[in-house]
């Protein structure tokens, strides 16, 4: 009996998707995170196929009861492929902000560069939702395409199809059916209205125009790069949008500033006010045409 690896290298449905997937060299060892859903099972697959050097990792947040199961069922399939497999298990406050704090967690045990399996769809919700948050260009572009997330051209329908065909039994976490999470009710009502008003599947739009913003961003961040945001008069006369990028970078550490920050620091160099505040004590202050920030004096 043919091996399931076999199996799938054989499957019409897996060169096809290979083409679209963004892996890394053949031979390259790479960490996929499994969870046991059809996404992350379809990203296992198809590395494997790819004749990558494979090591799954499985998180159990003990959220459910026999969740042990599902590590169960990934360590079964990767040895069905030739993948090595790595679980761990780990424990968090879920009275509050449940997903924020489970993706955290995972994250801490999860190795630097893992892959994840998100796909165009996971690509679409996520413009959504930076959208909803009042995101800049960086947000409205999405996830950045790389090596780490190979399976952002493919759609969710297809993962799915993958798995129905190799006849692999995938977890359907029952979370992803909680209207109270945002993302969830972005995937299963936001997302299915604007298609219905557009005519159209919207997911293939947006990712599109994330691809389109994405290039704008990394134009401007290039151009940005050669602003000195110490020097108020050149920030004080650059164009808005680099002088805006210029400050945002310069202040950021490690966190993003949010925009009344940056339009604060940019009537500084404007020399609208002497000074202004950036938060956690610091200040960014004129002198002599030059900005600096000034660290909070310490207390004895």
């Amino acid at each position: 009996m043919p091996s399931l690896l076999n199996t799938a290298r054989a499957l019409p449905l897996v060169d096809h998707l290979l083409t679209r997937c963004n892996f890394p060299a053949s031979g390259t060892h790479v960490d996929c995170a499994v969870s046991g859903g059809a996404d992350s099972v379809a990203l296992l697959v198809l590395a494997c196929a790819a004749n990558l050097n494979v090591t799954a990792w499985h998180v159990d947040h003990g959220l459910r009861e026999n969740s042990h199961t599902e590590a169960e069922l990934v360590q079964k399939l990767a040895a069905q492929l030739g993948a090595s497999c790595e679980t761990r298990t780990v424990t968090f406050d879920s009275s509050t902000n449940l997903e924020a704090r489970a993706r955290e967690a995972r994250y801490a045990v999860l190795p630097s560069g893992v892959l994840t399996g998100h796909t165009a769809d996971d690509q679409a919700e996520t413009i959504l939702i930076n959208l909803l948050r009042g995101s800049g260009t960086r947000g409205l572009a999405g996830m950045q395409p790389s090596h780490q997330r190979p399976l952002l051209q493919l759609r969710r329908s297809e993962t799915e199809e993958l798995c129905t065909q190799l006849g692999i039994k995938v977890f359907h976490d029952p979370s992803n059916d909680d209207s109270r999470f945002q993302r969830n009710r972005v995937r299963h009502e936001v997302l299915p209205l604007l298609s219905s008003l557009a005519k159209r599947d919207m997911t293939p739009v947006l990712t599109r125009q994330a691809e389109l913003l994405r290039d704008d961003d990394d134009l401007l961040n290039e151009l940005a790069q050669s602003l000195d945001p110490t020097d108020a008069l050149a920030l004080a006369q650059a164009p808005l949008a680099l002088a805006r990028r210029a400050v945002r970078t310069w202040l950021t550490n490690p966190l993003v500033p949010d925009s009344a920050t940056v339009e604060r620091v940019l009537d500084v160099a404007r020399g609208n006010t002497p000074a202004c505040d950036i938060g956690l004590g610091r200040q960014v202050r004129r002198s002599q045409q030059r900005l600096r920030i000034t660290e909070p004096e310490s207390t004895k």
